[in-house]
């Protein structure tokens, strides 16, 4: 009797969305009866993200030979993350132009409830704020950008010193394959867990979603899906010279991850399993590029911020003139930069978008995007986590170091 075939580990997580949505829909007390696995699913993923981050950055760099190969593949990925940004920018703006949500909807701004306090946006102070006064601190509040920042100074630090710190490299090296090992534990346990986050969704999502916004939910979540259909594909099939086909089928997993958890920070560990086992992408590119496009490459929140800017504009009769729309580009591609890859940091950047749009005015809208955000965060992490995964394989490719073996068995 032959061995039994493991299941792979995309069909099990889809499977326990199957049996979560069946658990959410037959049983919605069942599902609060097993949320606590869900939560504790989340907390693991979310334990792993500093450290993770911490080890696979600095040792990602410190795998490179030297400084110019860090110039390299840093220049590579920064490249592309802005081009796929603005790329993202652009096709809410024309998502939204063409849909024109919130034109009929004028009224929901009368009673949408008390004003958001207002949040001034500052370009000079955001790209202050990325650089760490506390190291410490910035590791206790998971601030991901000053965790990086830092890590970009160590890692280039220990990358020039080479053969005068070997222990040092060599702690980062285990630290690295520890943290690696943990993820695997982790990761394991996914299916039940999304089986649990998918059941406890289903069973509390509201019917009573506001209508007068359908419109624009459609907009950004359509949009999306256009978008991760062209431009991905355009990329990977035209660019890297790659087979579309085999890059989705191995994405699949983190793809269901990111769905399901609305998180692309707790996706990460996903993502860097399949670009290392499924992909064929060397440790040296991913260790570095997914953690770094965790936290700055944001294409669905682009594309949100996008046809949020025209839904306000619309709801508050602010023409769509070429100078707001640049405005509209240049704040999707900001804001995406600044948003860390955990639940809910949405609202908080959408706060700064329509304040800097509207004026104080603008913050009633809060209430009605904090009620529809479920809805669009789901496709959005999927976008930032595809995203993520072709910038990585594209500068392996372009690098001449992807295992082409790997990525095409």
């Amino acid at each position: 009797m032959g061995k039994i075939k493991k299941v792979p580990l995309w069909a099990q997580i889809l499977l326990g969305i199957v049996v979560g949505i069946l658990i959410g829909v037959v049983s919605p007390k069942a599902a609060d009866v097993i949320s606590p696995l869900g939560d504790i699913f989340l907390n693991l993923l979310k334990m792993l993200i500093v450290p993770l981050v911490f080890f696979s950055i600095t040792n990602g760099i410190c795998q490179m030979k030297d400084v110019k190969q860090l110039r390299s593949v840093g220049g590579r990925i920064v490249l592309y993350y802005t081009l796929s940004t603005v790329a993202a920018g652009i096709f809410g703006v024309i998502g939204g132009m063409i849909t024109q949500p919130g034109r009929n909807v004028k009224d929901l701004v009368l009673s949408s409830g008390e004003a958001a306090e207002a949040s001034d946006f500052d370009m000079v102070e955001n790209i202050i704020s990325w650089f760490p006064d506390n190291i410490v601190n910035a590791m206790a509040e998971a601030n991901m950008i000053q965790i990086i920042v830092f890590c970009l100074f160590l890692g280039v630090a220990l990358l020039s010193l080479g053969e005068r710190v070997p222990r040092l490299l060599s702690l980062i090296q285990e630290g690295n394959d520890v943290m690696l090992k943990i993820t695997e534990y982790v990761i394991n346990l996914s299916p039940i867990g999304i089986m649990s986050l998918m059941a406890s969704m289903i069973s509390t999502l509201s019917s009573a979603m506001m209508k007068e916004v359908l419109v624009f939910i459609a907009t950004i979540d359509v949009t999306i899906v256009i978008f991760m259909l062209i431009f991905y594909p355009a990329v990977l099939k035209f660019i890297a010279r790659v087979n579309v086909f085999k890059f989705f089928k191995k994405a699949s997993a983190s793809m269901l991850v990111a769905f399901t958890t609305t998180s692309s920070a707790a996706t990460l560990p996903v993502s860097m399993k399949v670009a290392d086992k499924g992909l064929g992408c060397p440790e040296k590119v991913y260790g570095f590029t997914l953690p770094l496009g965790n936290t700055c490459n944001m294409d669905g929140a682009a594309i949100q911020y996008s046809v949020i800017a025209v839904f306000a504009c619309n709801l508050f009769g602010l023409a769509l003139t070429p100078e707001r729309i640049f405005q509209f580009i240049f704040l999707s591609l900001i804001l995406s930069i600044g948003a860390a890859g955990v639940k809910g940091s949405g609202i908080v950047m959408s706060t700064i978008i329509v304040q800097t749009l509207i004026g104080d005015a603008g913050l009633t809208l809060i209430p009605i995007l904090a009620a529809v955000w479920p809805t669009l965060d789901p496709f959005a992490t999927t976008a930032n986590n595809v995203g993520d995964l072709t910038g990585t394989t594209l500068v392996s490719k372009s690098l001449h170091v992807l295992d082409e073996e790997v990525y095409n068995s």
